[in-house]
């Protein structure tokens, strides 16, 4: 790690608003949904697919959930209306997981079920290890009732997820493959880039082989480059799989992805609540903070 990268990851957390605000550019949509609309437009004429999510966190009453339930039901009616290649991505914390599980699952329940009568399509995020079981359990229950309109994340530096791809096969299977975010225990999760990377490759080869249709989530060259080969070994159509991307990441490698002739999904987030996002997200990937600085002081020209 570069001493630049080094130091962003340790100090984000104490850089003042407005910067941050600055560095947050480009990858959030906007304050409202409006915004994140005008951009899935624009990014559905190149050809390219989104998935909305509204920004929140660390919600302490259920009045909060019924809000955020409100406006994903909202999101999906505004797909539907604006014919927009879009679907919906929602948190379970954000719907009340930690304060209220079966109330948390009947508002999700109630969104899936929104998404099935509009014929789109529900993911249920993965966040951290205590929530986990709790988020694959949603994930069984609905995809029983609701198959084609439901789908959940698996995290490729998590110890476990090689053997919960397996034991989530019994049944329809949707899922969005990243290699995780949250700071996790060495005992739950791998910490050596190669075993990460390993690990991910691992999981990917297996769900497409035991037909699970996966969002294949990286902006890391080398594991794209895995994904491919293992789509052409097993001479997989472009309708079995997808590439997904975050908004504003490696903008090059969206457009090899996307003329190799494979399907591209980005995540448009956007929400008055970015600021955790945008710190959590520069913690991860402090290059998007070197761009940024590149960008204000005219480097980047040539």
């Amino acid at each position: 790690m570069s001493i630049f990268n080094y130091v962003v990851s340790k100090s984000i957390m104490y850089v003042p608003k407005p910067i941050i605000s600055h560095f947050a550019k480009g990858y959030i949509a906007g304050s409202t949904l409006a915004d994140a609309v005008q951009l899935t437009k624009d990014l559905n004429q190149q050809g390219i697919m989104t998935t909305i999510d509204i920004l929140g966190e660390f919600i302490t009453t259920m009045d909060q959930a019924v809000g955020f339930k409100n406006d994903g039901l909202n999101i999906l009616r505004t797909i539907d209306r604006e014919n927009l290649d879009a679907n919906l991505s929602i948190k379970p914390t954000q719907m009340g997981l930690l304060l209220d599980k079966e109330q948390c699952y009947g508002i999700i329940r109630e969104l899936v079920a929104e998404a099935k009568e509009l014929k789109n399509f529900i993911r249920i995020d993965i966040e951290d290890v205590p929530v986990t079981d709790d988020t694959f359990e949603f994930f069984r229950r609905l995809r029983e009732e609701f198959p084609g309109h439901v789908g959940t994340a698996l995290q490729g530096y998590l110890r476990r997820t090689p053997d919960d791809v397996v034991a989530m096969a019994d049944g329809y299977q949707n899922y969005r493959l990243c290699k995780g975010i949250y700071i996790e225990s060495r005992m739950d999760a791998w910490k050596h880039p190669q075993a990460i990377n390993r690990n991910y490759v691992i999981c990917l080869e297996q769900l497409l082989k035991q037909g699970a249709y996966v969002g294949i989530a990286t902006h890391d060259e080398s594991l794209v480059f895995e994904a491919m080969n293992i789509i052409r070994k097993l001479d997989l159509n472009p309708d079995q799989y997808e590439f997904q991307m975050l908004l504003g990441v490696d903008e090059e490698l969206r457009k090899i992805i996307l003329a190799a002739g494979h399907r591209l999904r980005i995540y448009v987030p956007y929400g008055e609540d970015w600021l955790p996002y945008s710190q959590r997200r520069l913690k991860e990937n402090p290059m998007i903070a070197q761009h940024a600085l590149k960008q204000m002081f005219g480097l980047n020209k040539q």
